[in-house]
């Protein structure tokens, strides 16, 4: 079940056919959810294009809205503005073993495509879920993200699975969530995709469609944690967005975020990254000085700066009414959303 399968439309724009970022032609998901002997926990998947990110590289941005965070591989995003492996979202002290495992898939994958390889950049993320996860035992592995890779798909599934497994949203049981929204131009019809981990906010803060949703939640289950935990955002589009535009972009993801009640508190760590399967660099090999490239019109961003709101807005929703309850380490439990939901009219 999703937002919209209760009855609830987030924004004005018009989502793609599956409501997902890989409504952008390319872009995959697929997850490794690590389960049992008081774990909850597990990786989650990006992956930009279906042929090596690494050969010919997308253009790409970050941007940190609260830096209470261990992300990977956003310095050198920041500086030449390309994205060049998956990107990976995983539980703060997995984060060096999950950038390992990307480092090794990356090498095998060039070695068989014999594209030259002597540094790369992996990109990971995370959130902290010892809420409801041993998170000392680093229990995600290298064949863990192996399998993420291997299972990534279009139709992906969402809430308590990978990386969300054992996350907190507003109180309530966090996990993976996706929108996307369609952008017409020029006669052609352009993607915009969000994925999100969500575990950040409180409950007595949490909104939906404008109603103070939490207030009446924290009634029935006396729940009213502090602001604390991250919520990562990955934005995907086919527009031929610079970095500096995607940059310009992502930022808006915080719209969607404060429109749901989050105030960004001290304890969370608010992290995006933003990629466009357009205008990506040739390969190493490529002798020309001088390449050609679309450009977006930056009088039209409006538009992109809306589907980004919305599109975050709508994708912890579904995190959060897609993920099932979940019971943790010490007995903790985290509710679904979807509890507490009445379908609309």
């Amino acid at each position: 079940m999703r937002i919209r399968d209760f009855g609830y439309i987030v924004g004005s724009m018009r989502p793609g056919t599956l409501n997902r970022i890989s409504d952008v032609p390319g872009v995959t998901v697929g997850h490794a959810t690590v389960t049992g002997d008081g774990l909850n926990t597990g990786v989650t998947v990006v992956l930009p294009c279906p042929d090596n990110p690494f050969a010919r590289k997308l253009p790409c941005a970050s941007f940190v809205l609260n830096g209470f965070g261990k992300t990977a591989g956003l310095v050198q995003i920041d500086e030449l503005g390309t994205l060049e492996t998956p990107i990976a979202l995983t539980n703060t002290l997995n984060v060096g073993l999950v950038h390992d495992a990307l480092v090794e898939y990356m090498i095998r994958r060039c070695e068989a495509e014999h594209v030259p390889l002597r540094s790369v950049n992996p990109v990971v993320c995370e959130c902290n879920d010892a809420s409801l996860s041993d998170i000392r035992r680093r229990a995600v592995h290298k064949e863990h993200v192996f399998a993420a890779i291997e299972s990534a798909r279009a139709e992906f599934e969402e809430g308590a699975v990978g990386c969300g497994r054992g996350t907190t949203c507003h109180g309530l049981k966090g996990g993976v969530g996706s929108a996307s929204r369609l952008l017409p131009l020029d006669g052609k019809t352009y993607a915009l995709g969000v994925l999100v981990q969500t575990n950040h906010g409180r409950l007595n803060d949490f909104m939906i469609g404008g109603e103070r949703a939490g207030e009446r939640i924290q009634k029935l289950i006396s729940e009213n944690a502090p602001d604390r935990g991250s919520c990562i955002v990955i934005l995907a589009t086919d527009l031929p967005l610079s970095d500096r535009q995607l940059r310009r972009a992502i930022k808006r993801c915080s719209v969607g975020l404060a429109r749901l009640g989050s105030f960004i508190g001290h304890g969370s760590g608010e992290v995006f990254v933003g990629f466009s399967t357009a205008n990506r660099t040739p390969p190493d090999d490529d002798p020309r000085g001088v390449l050609p490239c679309e450009a977006f019109n930056e009088n039209r961003i409006d538009t992109v700066f809306r589907a980004a709101a919305e599109c975050t807005e709508e994708a912890v929703l579904n995190s959060m009414a897609a993920a099932e309850d979940v019971t943790g380490q010490n007995g903790a439990v985290r509710l679904s959303l979807a509890r507490f939901l009445e379908r609309k009219a």
